[in-house]
């Protein structure tokens, strides 16, 4: 019979493998998530009595809820594949830096907004990939660029990529959207700003502090306002995009006011680069609202059993996750998709375009470029589900609550700890959502603000995780690996300490 101590480092070690796997042997998340995933089987059948039926319910519970998840990064890549082969994205890029001449504006403008608004239509390495090299264009350094482009878009990301991260959370908690959508627009408000302040920082030091604080504050507040009400209303997937799109607005619209001379730039252009993301935003909005009825006619979700090990640990039976097939987020991405395909189609690409649109090639391209994260999520997930029905979590959580209501100030850093590891919020969420849920409720503490604490951390995690910084140097020329991992870490802990400490104050006065 194992020890208490030894129990908990068995429970420990799938996380720990994953970690070792990809910080200490340079593996890809996909690799490592097979070998976390086996990690966790095997520690659940060999230490805590879990038999074959617990693993095959455990692992098709988290396929559905895998299968959720993914099907909004899929449609999402597929979106963004149609708009940049369209020329969307480049017209956006080119236009938007001829308002305003000086680096610390063109920072806030290419690496804090528009980079936040392509998180909230994408994401998954995408704004680090597409603006890093916008900047280097502009003069910046390539270390710089691809530092500022990975801190600036990160509050976006937990209500980005039309809210994977969020649904993700939702999922493996088990707790409603209601009732974490304001923890975590508060929590993210505050990121938000202070993302805002070190790139302005890192672009230009205390002069571009001094030039454009009037401008992160005006846009940082519509940002944080925005993204609140946004998600207050439910449409949890648009509230990210729909903050940073109205900071776009705001932004452009100073800069114009002190920059109306400027022949070169093409306001048609610019506006045309967006009209595929006004397209989506009227789908969405029409998906979960008036059509989110007559589009719910199809729903997958499958019942499993009770399973129990043979220590004990017991988890009833219930449904697995529910998946509206044609009325789901991932789903209105691929009508968007469709639609903006056959819009260009028909009236042609825009001028920044490279070539004429080929469907076959942007289908390839998506599968091609999702093979990774889709295998990666799917082990991550199913290691995730394992552990909680094998009884590892419980125990993991069990023993987090020895440390009182300082847990609350630790719960940021868990989650940025599930992000630096798997480079993913999303895989943060599945991971740790759970287990920070049922710490919380064994101490006593605010569980919504507790997970709005974890996807907050993982959030800003994900701005310094390795594979990240990898995607977002891949663009560049000339930029180094090591240096932008250490200034972004810095950035990011040190916004993660402030989240932490608001943490602690909101769990202290709120209670359970």
């Amino acid at each position: 019979m194992f020890n208490q101590v030894a129990m908990i480092l068995l429970a420990v070690l799938p996380i720990l493998a994953v970690l070792y796997l990809m910080i200490g042997r340079k593996w890809g998340g996909s690799n490592a998530g097979l070998a976390g995933w086996g990690a966790a089987m095997a520690v659940a059948v060999l230490a805590f009595g879990a038999d074959f039926q617990l693993l095959w319910v455990a692992f098709g519970k988290g396929f559905f809820l895998a299968l959720y998840v993914l099907y909004i990064i899929w449609m999402a890549l597929l979106l963004y594949n149609v708009t940049n082969d369209a020329g969307a994205i480049e017209a956006i890029g080119q236009e938007l830096p001829l308002m305003t001449a000086d680096r610390g504006g063109q920072a806030l403008l290419l690496a804090w907004v528009f980079a936040s608004f392509l998180q909230g239509a994408s994401g998954f390495g995408v704004p680090a990939a597409v603006v890093a090299p916008l900047l280097v264009g502009l003069g910046f350094s390539p270390t710089i660029a691809v530092v500022v482009a990975l801190i600036g878009h990160a509050w976006a990301v937990t209500y980005g990529s039309l809210g994977s991260s969020f649904l993700a959370l939702i999922a493996a908690s088990g707790i409603s959207g209601e009732s974490i959508e304001g923890p975590v627009a508060l929590f993210l408000g505050l990121c938000c700003f202070l993302c805002g302040l070190f790139v302005l920082w890192s672009a230009g030091g205390r002069e571009a502090l001094k030039q454009r604080w009037p401008a992160l504050v005006a846009t940082g507040g519509v940002m944080f306002a925005g993204q609140y009400v946004i998600a207050s209303w439910g449409f949890w997937s648009l509230a990210s995009f729909g903050a940073s799109l109205l900071g776009l607005v705001v932004m452009v619209t100073l800069f114009q006011l002190g920059n109306r001379g400027n022949a070169n730039f093409n306001r048609s252009l610019l506006a045309w680069g967006f009209w595929p993301y006004l397209i989506m935003t009227v789908i969405i909005l029409l998906g979960k609202t008036i059509l989110e009825g007559p589009l719910s006619f199809v729903i997958v979700q499958l019942p499993f059993p009770a399973v129990e090990t043979s220590l004990g640990f017991a988890t009833p039976a219930e449904n697995g996750r529910s998946i509206n097939l044609f009325g789901h987020p991932g789903a209105l991405l691929l009508y968007s998709s469709a639609l903006v395909f056959l819009w260009y189609k028909w009236r042609g690409n825009l001028p920044t375009a490279k070539g004429p649109l080929n469907g076959s090639l942007i289908v390839s391209r998506t599968v091609k470029k999702s093979v990774k994260s889709t295998i990666s999520i799917i082990a991550l997930v199913a290691m995730g589900t394992t552990m909680q029905h094998a009884g590892m979590t419980q125990l993991l959580a069990d023993t987090l609550s020895t440390t009182g209501g300082l847990f609350a100030l630790l719960s940021p850093f868990i989650g940025a700890l599930g992000a630096f590891v798997t480079g993913s919020n999303t895989n943060s969420n599945v991971v740790f959502a759970d287990l920070q849920r049922q710490t919380a409720l064994v101490l006593q503490l605010s569980v919504p603000y507790i997970l709005a604490a974890q996807t907050a951390g993982g959030a800003i995690g994900s701005a310094f995780a390795p594979a990240k910084v990898i995607v977002g140097v891949s663009t560049v020329e000339g930029a180094d690996e090591g240096k932008v991992l250490q200034l972004a870490t810095t950035y990011g802990l040190a916004i993660i300490i402030v989240v932490g400490l608001l943490s602690l104050l909101v769990t202290s006065l709120s209670g359970a």
